[in-house]
């Protein structure tokens, strides 16, 4: 599979609302959070075309991520909104996007922060590059990642 990142675009939106609504319904589900109505509003109230980046796998769209500064003095960013289409997930395309995402925050010797929802698989992909729990409620895990973390190498 060959896969690219690109800037996004205001016309990505609900492209990127419907494929959350699809990869989050488990989990949402899961934890008894899931509404069809919020769980798209939340990222329409919160799409940053300027901090958010179209995943495309052998050339159509397979996913989203966005990496946007934490609004504080410190230098970091939250990561958010990284879902991946169900048809690529298994296949090592998270771990390389990630890979690439946490290499330019380690260039410019930033922390990233993120949140993923108690129970999630994700938390595991997390892990694996460096992410350790920072704090974490009944819905959701807090998550940091120093910069220079350890990562695994990517094949």
């Amino acid at each position: 599979m060959t896969w690219a990142i690109r800037p996004a675009e205001p016309e990505d939106l609900e492209p990127i609302v419907e494929l959350r609504a699809v990869v989050m319904r488990p989990d949402l589900e899961r934890l008894g959070r899931f509404d069809e109505h919020r769980v798209r509003q939340r990222l329409r109230d919160a799409f940053s075309p300027r901090h958010t980046s179209v995943i495309e796998a052998d050339g159509t769209f397979a996913g989203s991520v966005a990496l946007r500064p934490s609004g504080t003095d410190e230098n970091g960013h939250w990561l958010e909104h990284f879902y991946l289409a169900p048809a690529v997930q298994g296949r090592g395309l998270g771990a390389a996007v990630l890979h690439t995402l946490l290499t330019r925050t380690d260039a410019d010797n930033a922390l990233v922060r993120l949140n993923v929802l108690q129970g999630s698989p994700a938390r595991r992909l997390y892990e694996r590059h460096g992410f350790t729990v920072e704090s974490q409620d009944p819905v959701d895990i807090f998550m940091l990642r120093l910069p220079n973390a350890a990562r695994p190498v990517i094949p």
